[in-house]
């Protein structure tokens, strides 16, 4: 039988490295409108997320949002929409992304509590569930499938 591997690749998947950081989560980089940035990998998370504070890093434009925000021990937390961003991941990538901002000093107050390294945000169920992803975890990685070229 081949190995899991062999076959999404043969399957147009393509395979990203995931790091386990010191709180047990998955890490993973990726480019928001072509600037690369740490984000953790939330399969609980339904959206993908930037803190507040990486607005204009990652060049992003925003508008209020009626949408609260909760998570990791905080509820009901102020949120903003930006809409019509590009996400890249290794050779995977999509436009018209909807990210949701909110204040991720609760994350990464918990992170460096931990000694792990802070994040730019969250990648979520959204791009998870867009890209077909397979996580593979034991061997640290996801696989996320390439569009076909027809």
């Amino acid at each position: 039988m081949a190995s899991m591997k062999k076959f999404l690749l043969k399957k147009n998947y393509t395979k990203i490295p995931l790091v386990l950081t010191a709180t047990n989560h998955f890490e993973i980089v990726a480019k928001i409108n072509g600037i690369t940035g740490r984000f953790i990998l939330d399969t609980g998370a339904s959206n993908t997320c930037i803190g507040f504070d990486k607005l204009k890093f990652f060049n992003l434009t925003s508008k209020e949002s009626k949408i609260k925000a909760a998570g990791a021990g905080a509820t009901n937390m102020e949120t903003l929409i930006s809409t019509k961003n590009k996400i890249q991941i290794g050779d995977w990538q999509k436009n018209k992304l909807k990210i949701v901002l909110f204040d991720l000093v609760h994350v990464n107050e918990a992170l460096t509590a931990h000694k792990a390294l802070p994040v730019d945000g969250i990648i979520g169920a959204d791009v998870l569930k867009k890209a077909k992803a397979i996580i593979d975890y034991n061997k640290s990685c996801v696989y996320l499938k390439l569009k076909t070229v027809k």
